[in-house]
C-alpha cells in the first residue's frame, strides 16, 4: 500500500527564492489561504488563481509541480466567493500532489503569522526567501520555519496482535497508535520507547522506522515506526489515554465493521498507514 506522502512529488525551487522577478510571473498559480483555512473549488480541489487576481497578503514560493510554478499569498481570511475549507477536512480528498502543496502552503502560513516578532529584541520581523525566512531589522537575526519531530508508532506483541489507543479528548470508540513529540538530546528509538512506557506501561525492545508525514498543526513532522513490545500488561496514563487494547486482526475488522466499536484513523493520516500495513489491507470505512 502506497502512502500519499511517499508518492507526492514537487520541486521546491529554492534556488528562486532570492528575488520575486524570478518565481512571481503571469502564468504562477497562486493559492489563497488564512489560518488552516485553503480557497476550493467543487470536486473538491485546490483553487488556484492568476498572479493579477490574487489579494494582498505574505506571498510564499511552493515551487513547480508537473512544469507549473505555484505559489501561495496567506491573508487574514479566505474570502467566501473562494469557498474556504479547512486542510484537515479537505486533505483526505486531495491528490497526493495537490495534498504536498497544500501542506507545505498551510505549514509555513501558520509559522509566518505566529513568528511576528523577534525572540532576541522585539522587533518587527519582515519576510525573506519567498516566506521560507523571517530576518529581523534590528539585531539581524535570521528566523527559520520550525518544524517539531513527533515519533508515531504502531506496537505490536509476540503473538502479533496491535496496540491501539484513545486520548480522551477524542470521540467515543476513535482509536489509533500513540505518538509523542521527540525531545531534546533523544534518539527517535528511545523517544519511542519512552513515550510507550510513559503512555501504556509497556516496555518496548525494539523500533524500526517506516515512513513520515509532514503534517503543520502545528508544525509536526510525524515520523511513523513499527516497535515490538517486550510486555503486554497495561499501565495508562489518564491524562493522555482513556483506554487501550490489544487486537488480532479478526477483533479489529469486527470492531471496525461495527463502527460504534472502533473508529479507526482517519485515511489521510499516517496512523491509518501504519496500521493497514500491520493489517495487510485497507479496513472498511470512509473515514
Amino acid at each position: 500500500m502506497d502512502f500519499a506522502f511517499e508518492r507526492a512529488r514537487h520541486d521546491r525551487a529554492g534556488n528562486l527564492r532570492g528575488s520575486d522577478e524570478l518565481w512571481r510571473t503571469p502564468d504562477t498559480r497562486v493559492l489563497v489561504l488564512g489560518g488552516e483555512h485553503v480557497a476550493t473549488i467543487d470536486g473538491p480541489a485546490l483553487r488556484w488563481v492568476p498572479v493579477d487576481e490574487a489579494p494582498d497578503g505574505e506571498w510564499i514560493l511552493l515551487g513547480d509541480q508537473n512544469g507549473t510554478r505555484h505559489a501561495a499569498v496567506a491573508v487574514q481570511r479566505v474570502p467566501r466567493e473562494l469557498n474556504p475549507v479547512s486542510v484537515r477536512v479537505l486533505a483526505p480528498l486531495l491528490d497526493p500532489d495537490e495534498l504536498s502543496l497544500a501542506i507545505h502552503a498551510v505549514g509555513l502560513a501558520r509559522w509566518l503569522q505566529s513568528h511576528t516578532y523577534c525572540s532576541r529584541c522585539g522587533e518587527y520581523l519582515y519576510s525573506a526567501q519567498a516566506g521560507h525566512l523571517r530576518v529581523c531589522p534590528s539585531c539581524g537575526t535570521e528566523h527559520y520555519p520550525r518544524t517539531d519531530p513527533a515519533v508515531i508508532m504502531l506496537v505490536t506483541d509476540a503473538d502479533d496482535r496491535a496496540l491501539l489507543a484513545r486520548n480522551p479528548n477524542w470521540p467515543e470508540g476513535r482509536f489509533s497508535t500513540l505518538a509523542g513529540f521527540v525531545e531534546p538530546g533523544e534518539t527517535l528509538e528511545d523517544a519511542v520507547r519512552r513515550e510507550v512506557a510513559e503512555e501504556v506501561g509497556v516496555q518496548v525492545e525494539r523500533a524500526s522506522y517506516l515512513g513520515s508525514q509532514p503534517w503543520p498543526f502545528p508544525q509536526s513532522l510525524m515520523l511513523g515506526f513499527n516497535a515490538v513490545a517486550e510486555t503486554t500488561d497495561l499501565v495508562l496514563d489518564p491524562k493522555e489515554i482513556a483506554e487501550a487494547r490489544w487486537f488480532t486482526r479478526e477483533e479489529l475488522l469486527a470492531a471496525v465493521e461495527s463502527e460504534q466499536v472502533v473508529l479507526p484513523p482517519p485515511k489521510v493520516s499516517i496512523s491509518r498507514w501504519l496500521v493497514e500495513q500491520w493489517y495487510g489491507g485497507e479496513l472498511p470505512g470512509a473515514w
